[in-house]
């Protein structure tokens, strides 16, 4: 087992990123440090709003790199495989995506997290 630094995504998205087809992840924050290399992407179905919020049902799907994160622009809403743009919000970029086969179960938490994975 490995340490790996996790963001959850809310399904399907993190299919989206698995296959590259969303290839910008939005949020209301920013890390504190890039780039973010080796980030797991944890698949999970219900949004996780408040603070302490889990799912342990999350699913290991990717494993990516984040480069730099700037702000989201209107002009981005596809690749964020979002339904609409609102101001305010960062686009993360993802890169260099390895799809992770096979149905490997993890903890999903809020922001970015510590989760142990064998990859």
């Amino acid at each position: 087992m490995t340490k790996h630094l996790a963001l959850s995504i809310v399904a399907p998205h993190g299919e989206n990123i698995a296959r590259g087809i969303k290839t910008l992840e939005v949020r209301s924050w920013q890390p504190a440090s890039l780039p973010l290399k080796n980030i797991l992407i944890v698949e999970n179905e219900r949004y996780l709003n408040a603070e302490g919020d889990v799912d342990p049902n999350g699913r290991a799907v990717a494993i990516v790199d984040v480069s730099h994160v700037e702000p989201w622009l209107p002009t981005e809403v596809e690749a964020a495989c979002s339904s609409g743009w609102q101001p305010g919000f960062f686009a993360w970029r993802l890169e260099n995506v390895r799809p992770i086969l096979g149905n490997h179960r993890v903890i999903a938490a809020r922001k970015l997290y510590e989760v142990e994975f064998s990859d």
